[in-house]
């Protein structure tokens, strides 16, 4: 079931579908050939919801997207940054070569 923010509902049907496939072997009397159709009804009902968010929890959201970015580029850009200090210093010795 659908709900929208106006309140109108809508009535829908999810189906699944699994194929299993086995060859039969000539010879062999166990393996009958044919089309087997097994339902395995389960019930169950999900109801979708439209919902409006508030322009405050869309900022904190950007927010969270913008420090999580600014986080990971600071990590790598320390790893860089160590990396590239380990190989100057190592090329000062002259262990790289």
């Amino acid at each position: 079931m659908y709900t929208d923010e106006n309140g109108h509902t809508i009535q829908t049907n999810q189906f699944s579908v699994t194929e299993h496939f086995k060859g039969a072997e000539r010879g062999l009397l166990d393996n009958l050939a044919g089309v087997f159709f097994i339902y395995d009804l389960s019930p169950i009902k999900v109801t979708f919801a439209e919902g409006h968010v508030s322009f405050l929890h869309f900022l904190t959201n950007v927010c969270a997207i913008v420090g999580g970015v600014f986080a990971v580029s600071g990590i790598i850009d320390s790893c860089i940054y160590h990396g590239q200090k380990a190989m100057k210093k190592k090329m000062e010795i002259g262990k790289l070569n």
